[in-house]
């Protein structure tokens, strides 16, 4: 592939702002560039510099006034859950039962999967998330669609056959030991392969009986290396009903705990309702908390408690959580969260939502070597972000004097059309 540079208003997340005023932690040139070469960003920074370091002819694409950025990272989402969104239920629970273990059902047909996986990666890269965390459904050929998909357009994806052996139609349960089975299969035919990770993925302990959940447990001490996801703690009736189940743990987080399942690698969806004891297993397991804002409002679950979450030392992420979630949009899920801390009376910085939705969700993936920054060396999946795309954003945009400003009427009034370009290993991918 030959060389590109891409020039425009560059953005690049160093750390976890501390502050508003943590210039430290983030790179922002006005005038900046991102040399591409091979799939891979080799510099980036100011455009002259960078200009001079780049190959005699280089292809300058000139991206001005645009903001070139890491994609977004979406790392809790369900593929087969398209045809969910947006669907009228009072709860979590009403929710599952009544749409979405009806829909998950049809990706036993492989047709029916491959055709919604590409559905899936075209809405994705659409809005500029450019790699994402999925639960697949029980079916093991719904993952093969996925991880196919992916390949074929050379995306970085996390994805998962989900593990469910009770509590759910008959048509849509695995035994612990086909969960097992299917879940190596799975590892085998993908991870580690063109740009795939395999995810280990129970899907809660309510759909899992203590024998499935011992053989997850097993899976991740064969494959330390692999992601866990699964949900924790999202409605007070789910977290009663898991306790009826499990009688014997101390608390929900515990039942993963005794499993073997709670490590740095897990990855749990919602944790919205935790003891101060939940909290600091979590932060001692280094386990992720992932906020997924849209969901928990749409289902009513509860406001995600992100100051106490930091106080505990919780690390944390942000998703979509589709098709609980409502938008696609990592920009709506950003205007989301900032709402919900609002009545938290937690004022959230965007270049903090920002470092999450890109560096900060890299992290929590352990995929920051590869992804989420426009560090050199890093994986050239870029998008470029058009603060004025609206006429109401551009009339805003004229009063507006600092990068924190504009990123806040970014993710407040911005949504899949400020996302004008996506490059997925160097190469656009939409324009």
């Amino acid at each position: 592939m030959s060389a590109k540079l891409l020039r425009g208003r560059v953005l690049s997340f160093r750390s976890r702002p501390q502050a508003r005023d943590d210039h430290a932690s983030y790179l922002f040139e006005e005038n900046g560039a991102v040399l591409v070469e091979n799939g891979r960003i080799s510099a980036c920074g100011g455009y002259d510099e960078v200009r001079l370091a780049s190959p005699m002819g280089v292809e300058v694409i000139d991206h001005r006034p645009l903001l070139l950025m890491a994609g977004f990272i979406d790392p809790h989402i369900h593929f087969p859950q398209m045809q969910v969104t947006a669907s009228y239920a009072a709860n979590l629970l009403e929710w599952l039962n009544t749409y979405t273990f009806v829909e998950e059902q049809k990706f036993a047909d492989a047709a029916h999967a491959a055709r919604f996986a590409k559905l899936f990666f075209d809405e994705l890269l659409r809005q500029g998330t450019t790699t994402a965390a999925a639960y697949c459904s029980v079916h093991k050929g719904s993952a093969d669609a996925f991880f196919t998909e992916a390949t074929r357009r050379n995306l970085l994806m996390v994805g998962g056959k989900v593990m469910m052996d009770r509590n759910a139609p008959e048509a849509l349960t695995d035994t612990a030991q086909s969960g097992y089975d299917d879940t190596k299969a799975v590892i085998s035919d993908w991870h580690g392969k063109d740009r795939n990770h395999v995810a280990i993925t129970p899907r809660f302990a309510i759909t899992s009986s203590p024998a499935q959940l011992e053989a997850a447990g097993a899976l991740a001490r064969e494959h330390p290396d692999l992601l866990i996801q699964t949900h924790l703690s999202e409605n007070n009736a789910e977290i009663a009903y898991t306790m009826e189940l499990y009688p014997q743990a101390q608390d929900y987080t515990d039942i993963y705990a005794r499993y073997g399942l709670l490590t740095r690698k897990m990855l749990l969806g919602h944790a919205i309702h935790l003891s101060d004891r939940e909290m600091d297993a979590i932060a001692e397991a280094g386990s992720v908390a992932v906020h997924c804002p849209t969901s928990n409002l749409f289902l009513g679950s509860g406001l995600f408690d992100l100051r106490r979450i930091k106080e505990h030392g919780v690390r944390t992420a942000i998703a979509t959580d589709i098709g609980g979630g409502s938008s696609y949009s990592m920009l709506r899920t950003l205007d989301e969260a900032y709402k919900i801390q609002q009545l938290r009376n937690n004022r959230l910085p965007p270049l903090e939502t920002f470092w999450q939705a890109t560096r900060g969700n890299a992290e929590a993936l352990g995929l920051s070597n590869r992804i989420g920054t426009l560090e050199p060396g890093t994986d050239a999946d870029i998008i470029a972000l058009d603060t004025r795309a609206t006429p109401a954003m551009r009339i805003r945009l004229e009063t507006v004097k600092t990068l924190e400003e504009e990123l806040f009427v970014l993710q407040t009034m911005g949504d899949d059309r400020s996302v004008r370009h996506v490059y997925i290993a160097g190469k656009i991918v939409t324009a």
